[in-house]
């Protein structure tokens, strides 16, 4: 990370703001770095280059490139949404995980590898000193990053594919290197409406037609950022990936996996209370927070929920990930609150079924009056 200077902007105006570009921020301020500005005009994701230490071009859609994180007021106040699983590819963050899942201690040395980096010999040498030395070996696959690993579907299950599979190397006198336990580090990240089409024509025009005065010009132009830019995409994210979640939770809890992380960007979170019944979290060892059922079937905790946020008052370059809360779970615990204290909370409601009655009622009247009688 670099030191820039940033530029302040209102974020107390309304609306939907592209927050963060090629990793660098440009709302609510604007950072204005050589490096930053370099990274822009080449199109490169800072994010996959750090992690295999060589330049990497953004993969995302020409509709959508360079958009890491959209600034919204949707929980009420200002919050930065991941709309790429990439832009979680932070070291700390991945180091964290790592020592969490497979036990490592913070006193250990540990080598967190991309799967492509193997093909270095340099990196290679340097795992088997880190073995050697006690050490511990993490290696990581990701789309980019050496491909999801993924479970193929049968008659009786679907096919389900891992965003994040960390895998730990050990040392044998017998069979050399050998891998046999793994974990599983999930990112969610929102949809949003609309497009961001004419928000990233708008910044490509800006960064063509006034390269040396981009950051300034954009400063005087913040509905450049926000153009076309509707709301998240809340209730049919978490819809669509409830599922997920209880079944990747459930796989992490089973056999020779050491367990699974769920990462969960504050504004994600925060936007998740309803559907969780809005729990009282109490922290307990190590400032970890639990979100278990009343009677845990088991003492074992094969799930970690990470909630992190984009440090924006930063002024390093990208800004770094602050995780502000780690949470112990288990899918038939998130399951429970899902599923048990929310609906029980909707029919505690007094009068919330007659509500409903009440309101089938007015709407066949639309059709029929009598039957509003």
């Amino acid at each position: 990370m670099v030191k820039g200077r940033v530029t302040k902007r209102d974020t107390s105006a309304k609306g939907n703001f592209v927050s963060e570009w090629f990793g660098h921020r440009v709302y609510p301020v604007v950072a204005q770095t050589p490096r930053g500005l370099a990274i822009q005009q080449e199109g490169l994701c800072p994010f996959l280059s750090s992690a295999v230490g060589d330049k990497r071009q953004c993969i995302k859609p020409e509709t959508s490139r360079g958009v890491c994180t959209i600034s919204s007021r949707s929980n009420g106040p200002r919050q930065d949404w991941l709309v790429c699983p990439y832009r979680a590819l932070n070291l700390d963050l991945f180091s964290d995980v790592a020592r969490r899942l497979f036990s490592i201690g913070s006193d250990s040395r540990l080598e967190l590898i991309a799967a492509p980096a193997l093909a270095k010999r340099e990196v290679r040498g340097r795992i088997t000193k880190t073995l050697d030395s006690g050490g511990a070996v993490i290696v990581y696959f990701q789309g980019k990053l050496g491909g999801e690993i993924s479970l193929s579907a049968t008659k009786r299950s679907p096919e389900v594919s891992f965003d994040t599979t960390l895998v730990q190397l050990a040392s044998t006198k017998m069979n050399g290197l050998t891998a046999n336990q793994y974990g599983f580090f999930e990112v969610q990240t929102m949809d949003f409406h609309g497009s961001y089409r004419r928000v990233v024509q708008n910044l490509n025009d800006a960064l063509r037609l006034h390269r040396k005065d981009f950051s300034n010009i954009l400063q005087q132009k913040p509905e450049w950022l926000s153009e076309k830019i509707e709301g998240p995409n809340i209730a049919n994210v978490f819809k669509r990936t409830f599922y997920q979640i209880m079944l990747k939770f459930q796989i992490g809890a089973q056999g020779s996996c050491v367990g699974s992380v769920l990462g969960l960007p504050r504004s994600v979170w925060d936007s998740w209370q309803r559907h969780l019944g809005a729990p009282e979290l109490m922290a307990g060892a190590d400032n970890v927070y639990s979100l278990r059922r009343p009677d845990p079937s088991s003492q074992r905790i094969p799930a970690w929920i990470y909630v992190f946020d984009v440090d924006a008052t930063s002024k390093s370059n990208p800004n770094p990930i602050v995780v502000s809360m780690i949470i112990a779970t288990d899918a038939p615990s998130v399951a429970h609150y899902a599923l048990d204290i929310v609906p029980e909370t909707m029919v505690a409601d007094s009068g919330v079924t007659d509500r409903i009655l009440l309101t089938i009622r007015r709407r066949l009247a639309i059709w029929w009056p009598e039957i509003s009688a």
